[in-house]
């Protein structure tokens, strides 16, 4: 039997090398935080100088030990599986084993993994469009539900309660009013003040009520209103379906019989769509009243002048425009925050994810959607 010591301290660890490639690890002593161990890089220089298929353990004399021997026997572990040794841990005590099984039954981080791979490009670019293809059968998943639930509404067999549609009307109506008026009412000051300067260059002051009024109607008003929704209601669905989903109340409503879409989103769709039209028609009024301001306080021009440029430059047609957009908008806010809520993890973590996710998914989809609607009025004459 040939036997070497390791750095003989308070603990110990001997190799003993067996027949036909059979070890033993000797464990003995205090294994613990505050001792001194034995150097596992010494351990594993001496089990690599002969030939090893399988190493166990004698622990007989090992007396208190904690996270200091489990760190030793993991880095063992990894250098037999690197090497294809088998280790047997059958006589280390109940509570090293127990550890030991727990340590392989936590997965490692995914993302640990992908910067460890290093993939090239083209395996990111494969990786990135399966996030895509994810992303876009989750919309798509999500829409096809709230098809199907509008029509059971349309032929009343949707299962959801009057009085949340009301709950929902009050809290995207008027407890809104006080920050749409403040930011249409400064997005009209800055339209007016910019169009002011230049405008001034050619005398043509009065035109600065043309440009706020088109610009609130067609554009301004009812983008900034559907900005403000996403952040201030789209962050409020996500949160608050996303709260139920780890609460797995949303499963509590399937197992029961009840359409999450029918009892939890529909109601607040129904209520966004129908106030949004008018909170943009309200952020005409703040941002045409916020021009007024600069046009009457700077630029010297009569109320009473500044009102008939406006009525006179804003036809129906660029009104229904704008409040068409917002209705589009409000589909598009309500969807977001419904979808990132109920699509939410169980974690508080995932419940904050969702609601940032929702905020940019509603304004990405009101900018886009704008976009193709501004184009499609053009191309219309509209």
């Amino acid at each position: 039997m040939n036997t070497k010591s390791i750095q003989p301290a308070e603990a110990g660890a001997l190799l003993d090398y067996q027949h036909d490639g059979l070890s033993l690890i000797f464990l003995s002593g205090h294994w613990v935080i505050d001792g001194s161990v034995p150097s596992v890089d010494a351990m594993i220089e001496l089990i690599g100088q002969q030939p090893t298929r399988e190493i166990g353990f004698e622990c007989s004399a090992l007396l208190q030990w904690d996270s200091r021997l489990l760190i030793y026997l993991l880095k063992i572990r990894q250098y037999c599986q690197a090497n294809t040794i088998d280790l047997v841990t059958e006589r280390l005590p109940d509570g090293v084993c127990n550890l030991l099984r727990l340590a392989d039954a936590v997965p490692e981080q995914g993302d640990i993994n992908l910067l460890n791979q290093g993939e090239s490009l083209l395996a990111k670019i494969g990786l990135q469009a399966m996030v895509v293809k994810a992303e876009l059968d989750t919309v798509f998943d999500f829409i096809g539900e709230l098809c199907l639930s509008f029509a059971r509404l349309l032929r009343g067999r949707a299962h959801y309660r009057h009085s949340d549609v009301w709950l929902m009307v009050d809290n995207n109506g008027p407890q809104a009013l006080p920050l749409v008026t403040l930011i249409s009412l400064l997005v009209g000051l800055v339209l007016a003040f910019v169009g002011a300067v230049q405008l001034e260059m050619f005398g043509a002051q009065i035109y600065v009520a043309n440009l706020v009024a088109l610009g609130m109607t067609r554009e301004m008003g009812a983008m900034m209103a559907a900005i403000i929704m996403a952040g201030r209601t789209g962050a409020a669905f996500a949160a608050q379906l996303g709260s139920m989903q780890a609460n797995e109340e949303i499963d509590a409503l399937r197992t029961t019989g009840l359409s999450p879409i029918d009892f939890l989103v529909m109601p607040r769709m129904v209520a966004l769509v129908l106030m949004m039209p008018l909170l943009a028609l309200y952020s005409n009024l703040m941002g045409i009243i916020g021009g007024a301001m600069v046009g009457v306080m700077m630029l010297d021009i009569a109320p009473f002048e500044y009102y008939h440029q406006t009525a006179a430059s804003v036809s129906m047609t660029d009104l229904l425009g704008g409040l068409f957009k917002s209705v589009i908008f409000g589909v598009l806010v309500a969807t977001a925050g419904c979808m990132r809520g109920i699509h939410c993890g169980r974690s508080s973590t995932d419940v904050g994810n969702a609601a940032t996710a929702a905020v940019v998914t509603g304004i990405v989809w009101i900018v886009i959607s704008d976009a193709i609607l501004t184009v499609l009025y053009d191309a219309l004459g509209i």
